[in-house]
């Protein structure tokens, strides 16, 4: 009997934004970044910028007897994108470009119609809760969006 669908759900989505065609030219990572991830857009599953928290986990009996129970969790992650030149509004609309391409991805599709269960790992799950952060630097403008992915499972 699992403890948790947290492992399984998190190795789902990150093969489902990997595979899918509006995130082609998108680097995906688990967890938080190494390196200088500068140079390109990228999404992270599992950490948020200025976050210590990578998921969020509530845990509930399904039924007396207590054989299976209910658990809800949070997956937080950030999706970024950075240029060299000052054009925030550009980098903002490339941001939410990215965010609608990974909230299609977890929706049901002819293509992918599991996704929303990430692929049989949960009952459910989907995209609940977003923030901009936008930023001009000596290095150019960046545009990130912090955003959760929320799940339900029976275990």
């Amino acid at each position: 009997m699992a403890t948790s669908a947290v492992p399984g759900a998190i190795d789902a989505l990150l093969a489902i934004l990997r595979a899918d065609a509006g995130l082609a030219d998108v680097t995906v990572i688990d967890g938080p970044p190494v390196g200088d991830m500068a140079d390109q857009d990228y999404v992270a599953v599992g950490w948020q910028d200025g976050s210590e928290e990578s998921v969020q986990i509530a845990q509930t009996f399904n039924a007396a007897g207590g054989r299976t129970r209910d658990e809800d969790f949070a997956i937080l992650c950030w999706l970024d994108t950075w240029t060299g030149d000052s054009d925030v509004r550009a980098r903002r609309l490339r941001a939410f470009e990215l965010l609608a391409a990974i909230e299609a991805a977890i929706r049901a599709s002819g293509a992918n119609p599991e996704a929303p269960t990430l692929n049989g790992t949960v009952l459910w799950s989907h995209f609940t809760a977003g923030v901009l952060k936008q930023a001009n630097t000596d290095q150019g403008t960046r545009a990130g969006i912090a955003f959760t992915v929320t799940c339900r499972a029976r275990i």
